[in-house]
């Protein structure tokens, strides 16, 4: 290791313990001991302007053991990425740029949202795949427009954790071989040794998955070997490279070094002090970066500055010599437009009732066609969710240009690598599975709202009209769980055109969305349209300025109301209709277009779903009546199943009377 080299490792360790002390909070041993491993990474290997944090080919790094953060954070200081001194010293505090946990689009230079372990690797996994895709569709000879690695780090919990079992096994399956991990083997997590949970051969498991594994046995002083093995990674161009590097967690500080006392409590004045002296830093100013390694950072960013300038020079030859590929290129990384489809009526026009799900398999393979960069699957569902693009290939290992993805049943990392993708750039993502399986990837969707992603959550089998196949396949809590997640969209269209305006919304909000989606045949409305663009509507009207009832459904059970508004007039009764297919962009429209909706007046309201009444008192207030379920579903056909739950037309019609009665 030359005395540069060392300088900067330690100032990256200095400025962590700093940090962190001064935070009194936080995690100093991870980046103690992966700061050789991480700083050889970036001044050696990574493919990056400090600049141009957006750079298209810019390598991607993942930190994926978030709580690490302060690693990350002394990267991006000490390689001008705008963080600042004052910006380190207010780690973990209100208003700073260096919170807690990486956080995507808070940070200049943070590539994802990392901290729930696990996904993190997921996410690289997906931004790997991306890259793959986009290679092979944009690549010509002679013009790797494409050509980039994706680099993460993870320490003993990420691989514990299952979403990276699931993402890894997968990665060795498609050979993503620009994809490089680090494990940080330190061998300590909260409670202690790894040993008394984690015993398990990680090279040999890796291996199994189809991974090329190496290992560094001095990852804490042995720079030259981490730098050759990242080498080595590189020119395997089949498999997925692991790099097993053995540390010491907490690296420098003697007293507490190999401890878990150092994972996740800050060293102190005491230790801070001992480990300087061990390492032999002799600056008195704290946060200080030494003139040596400010001026070696000055002198990398000529390298990262002619990087980029080939790239650019590169691709203006590409599109001088393939403008049609080039213009395509710029498609692909624009936004869609959401007027674009709004008012593209070939896909708002259907001949018949459809279940939505097939209405989502139309409206889908419509958007293909529109759309080059649609990317998806299935968790092994394709044929029951309807969401193959029928004029696309799949992608392979032989065939990265397809755009259908076999995931495997593997929800949780499918939709952590959706993330990925979207994280990417030039891709829009969808994933599907059954809507009851959402809480299996629903720690993924959280952090498709966090990092504000517009990946499409394709959920079918929304009800108990899944019949048959019981409780256990029936979702109850599923939709309120969605629904009270912020930044979330849940729809569920009551007909095809509202599935057009569910896929509109995904697309064009920089939020995930989630389609719950029938089973069953549902109506055509000729009143429904665009409008469900609003979350809300009137779908049939009142004969009085003020209605007796308002009647408010979602989905299938839309069409209950429809029909007892029917039944209501000929007893008297005067109804609304109001189809609710999205209650978090109803409540984003003006107070004037809500009290339109459901005025405040009328205090009778009866809202239908089959699925728990939680959340719907928000709509009905105290005098109204919500006909859902509040315990699990059973075995039978979904028929019966409403009839024996009393999700019927003659208790909806029966509570809109009962309620005229007070």
């Amino acid at each position: 290791m030359n005395k540069t080299d060392e300088l900067a490792i330690n100032t990256i360790r200095i400025l962590v313990s700093e940090a962190v002390d001064k935070a009194n909070s936080g995690h100093p041993g991870l980046p103690l001991d992966a700061a050789p491993m991480a700083y050889t990474l970036w001044s050696k290997h990574l493919k990056h302007n400090p600049k141009n944090a957006k750079w298209p080919d810019r390598d991607r790094f993942v930190l994926s053991a978030g709580h690490g953060s302060m690693l990350l954070y002394s990267l991006l200081h000490i390689f001008g990425y705008g963080l600042t001194k004052e910006d380190l010293m207010g780690f973990r505090q209100w208003g700073s740029r260096t919170p807690g946990h990486p956080e995507y689009g808070h940070t200049t230079g943070v590539e994802t949202t990392t901290g729930p372990l696990g996904q993190g690797i997921a996410n690289a996994v997906g931004l790997a795949l991306a890259e793959a895709h986009l290679a092979a569709k944009f690549n010509k000879p002679g013009y790797n427009v494409v050509d980039h690695y994706t680099y993460a780090i993870s320490g003993d919990g990420c691989l514990q954790e299952g979403v990276a079992s699931e993402a890894c096994s997968l990665a060795g399956t498609l050979k993503l071989g620009k994809l490089i991990l680090f494990y940080d083997r330190n061998k300590i997590t909260i409670e202690g040794d790894i040993d008394v949970a984690f015993t398990e051969d990680v090279g040999k498991r890796f291996e199994a998955y189809g991974w090329q594994v190496l290992e560094v046995e001095d990852g804490n002083t042995d720079i030259m070997a981490i730098e050759n093995m990242i080498a080595a990674a590189k020119r395997e161009k089949e498999k997925p490279s692991i790099i097993i590097v053995n540390t010491q967690i907490g690296y420098g500080c003697s007293a507490i070094a190999g401890s878990h006392k150092c994972h996740g409590s800050p060293l102190g004045a005491e230790n801070t002090a001992l480990m300087k002296k061990e390492l032999k830093w002799d600056y008195t100013d704290g946060f200080y970066v030494p003139d040596e390694v400010k001026e070696e950072i000055a002198r990398l960013q000529k390298g990262y500055d002619e990087q980029e300038a080939e790239w650019e020079k590169l691709f203006a030859a590409y599109a001088k010599e393939y403008p049609d590929m080039a213009a395509e290129w710029e498609k692909w990384h624009k936004e869609i437009k959401a007027e674009d489809l709004i008012n593209d009526d070939a896909l708002w026009t259907f001949e018949k009732p459809l279940a939505s799900r097939q209405s989502s398999q139309e409206v889908l393979n419509r958007l293909a066609a529109r759309l080059p960069n649609l990317i998806g699957g299935s968790a092994d569902l394709g044929p029951s969710n309807l969401t193959v693009m029928k004029t696309r290939e799949y992608l392979s290992p032989e065939n990265y240009a397809g755009s259908n993805i076999h995931f495997g049943i593997r929800e949780f990392a499918m939709a952590a690598m959706a993330n990925g993708m979207a994280l990417h750039g030039g891709l829009y993502p969808y994933v599907a599975t059954f809507l009851v399986f959402v809480d299996y990837l629903k720690p993924a969707l959280r952090l498709s709202a966090l990092m504000k992603l517009p990946v499409t959550y394709v959920m079918t089998h929304d009800s108990i009209g899944v019949g048959e196949d019981g409780p256990t396949h029936e979702p109850i809590e599923q939709m309120a769980s969605v629904r009270c997640t912020p930044g979330t969209y849940l729809f569920r269209p009551a007909d095809s055109k509202e599935t057009v305006a569910a896929y509109i919304h995904a697309l064009t909000k920089k939020a995930p969305t989630v389609l719950a989606l029938s089973r069953q045949t549902l109506p055509l409305y000729e009143e429904t349209g665009k409008d469900a663009l609003k979350g809300a509507y009137i779908l049939k009207d009142s004969k009085k300025n003020v209605p007796d009832v308002i009647l408010i459904g979602t989905g299938s059970e839309v069409d209950l109301c429809y029909k007892a508004c029917a039944e209501l007039s000929a007893k008297g009764i005067d109804a609304r209709v109001v189809s609710m297919p999205c209650m978090q962009l109803f409540e984003e429209q003006s107070e004037a277009y809500k009290e339109s909706v459901l005025p405040k007046a009328v205090k009778k309201r009866v809202a239908v779903e089959a699925a728990t009444t939680f959340g719907w008192n928000k709509y009905t207030g105290d005098e109204g009546v919500v006909i859902g379920l509040d315990h699990f579903g059973a075995s039978a056909p979904g028929n019966v199943l409403y009839r024996e739950f009393g999700i019927t037309l003659e208790n909806v019609v029966s509570a809109a009377e009962n309620l005229g009665k007070h």
